[in-house]
This record gives structure tokens, sequence and C-alpha cells, in this order.
């Protein structure tokens, strides 16, 4: 529990500095991520080199294009990530491979996105911290609470009261965002996303019961893979980044 602390409190210490920092500090840190990432979803997918290394190498490519010194996160790199599902997918036969460039591709786009808002900070703050405060609430109210288990085939460790105590965490921090500029309107949407974060980790605890395997990897001490961190994340950052930019579209 001490190393899981530590380490989870670093891994705050760094976002939080590469969200400030934000343009090319930002797609860095975020393209390093989603390359390891992908090697992580490879394996999961049952392959190892070297079509692992050709999966990272396919979606490097949409990550190249999100850099803010090329096209930055747009169009065009949103048709090259479902380019990069393709070409996996025809070259290997392997759907869950190509769908790992969907996978991890997506939420970079999504939060490299929303970072380039005027609101850029408090937009991408919030859809990451949103994350952390459900998971943080469901941990704790899950052990102080227990109660009927959520998805017990799939995570037996997840409980219904843990699910509750999350999305009220996530939505008083949804609630506190307003004070530096957020819109009611996702504060409002925050609970909604809190619930869509314990689906995406659930989804990835389905993934690795599958492929047999209790962590994505070990890179992260106490904590397992990039993926075991990040799982909720996964499905949130697109949503939001749809709920910020669709009005402007729209507009």
């Amino acid at each position: 529990m001490a190393t899981r602390a530590v380490v989870g409190g670093v891994l705050i210490a760094l976002a939080a500095a590469i969200l400030w920092l934000g343009g090319f500090a930002f797609w860095a840190v975020t393209v390093i991520v989603a390359v390891l990432m992908m090697g992580e979803w490879a394996v999961l997918s049952g392959e190892r080199m070297p079509r692992k290394r050709l999966a990272q190498y396919a979606l490097s490519v949409p990550l190249a294009i999100m850099c803010p010194l090329a096209a930055g996160p747009g169009f065009l790199a949103l048709g090259l990530v479902f380019g990069a599902a393709i070409f996996l997918i025809a070259l290997t036969r392997n759907v869950q491979l190509g769908g790992g460039a969907l996978y991890v591709g997506l939420p970079v786009l999504a939060l490299l996105s929303l970072r380039s808002q005027d609101q850029g900070l408090v937009l991408a703050v919030w859809a990451m911290a949103l994350v952390w405060a459900c998971d943080i609430g469901a941990y704790f109210t899950g052990r102080t609470f227990g109660g009927p288990l959520l998805a017990p085939s799939i995570s037996p460790a997840k409980t219904w009261s843990g699910l509750a105590g999350g999305i009220v965490l996530a939505g008083a921090f949804g609630a506190l965002m307003t004070q530096f500029g957020l819109p009611v309107r996702l504060a409002a949407a925050t609970p909604l996303l809190a619930a869509l974060s314990q689906l995406g980790d659930l989804f990835e605890s389905h993934v690795k019961r599958v492929a047999g395997v209790k962590d994505s990897d070990n890179i992260l001490p106490g904590h397992g893979g990039l993926m075991d961190r990040l799982d909720g994340l996964v499905p949130v950052a697109p949503v939001a980044a749809l709920l910020v930019l669709v009005p402007q579209w729209l507009a």
C-alpha cells in the first residue's frame, strides 16, 4: 500500500506538471505513455515481437501528426487513428490488435484537443482528475461499506457502494471546478463520466481476464501497467472532448 501511494503521488505530480506546461511537453509525455500502452494492449491481444512493435509504429503516425508543431489534434489525426486500426487489422488479421489503435489513440487525441482550448488547463484537469476522484471515492467507500459486488465475474473487488461513493466524490469535484471556470453543464455531466470511468475499468479487467493475466504490465510498482492506471480515462476523455467540442461545431 505504501509503494502504491508513493507511486500514485509521483504520477499525479507528473501529470500536474505536464498539464501546466501544455504544448509540446504535454504532447511528448502523452505520446510516450500511448506507445507504451499500445505495447501492453498488443500483449493482451496475444501478440509478441515483431507485431507488438508493428502496432506501436502504426500508432506513432497519428501521434506524430498530433504534435503542436505539426497538424495538431484535429480531423486529420482522427482519420489517421482509424487508418492505423484498419492497417493493423488488414495486416495481422487480429481485430483486437487493431482495436488497440482506437483504444489508445482516441483518448490521446481527446486530451490534446481539450488542452488546446482557450480554457485548456481547466478542461484537461477536469477530464483527468474526475477519474482519479472517482477511483479514490470508490476505493475508500467500497472498503468502508462493502456490500453487493458490482461485477463479480469480472472484478471481484468492486462494489455498488464503491461505485456510488466514486460518483459522489467525482460530482463534488466537478462542482468545485466551476469555481475555476468549468462550465456548469460540464460539471453537471461529471457524475455520468465518473460512471463511465468505472465501465472503462471493468472493460480492461475483462480484457485481462480473457488474456489470463492480473496486470497489463509491471512498469509501475504497486500499480501494474499503464493501462491499469489509465483504463478509466480511456472512455472518459473522448466523451469529455465531445461535450466540449460539439457545441463549438454547432455554433
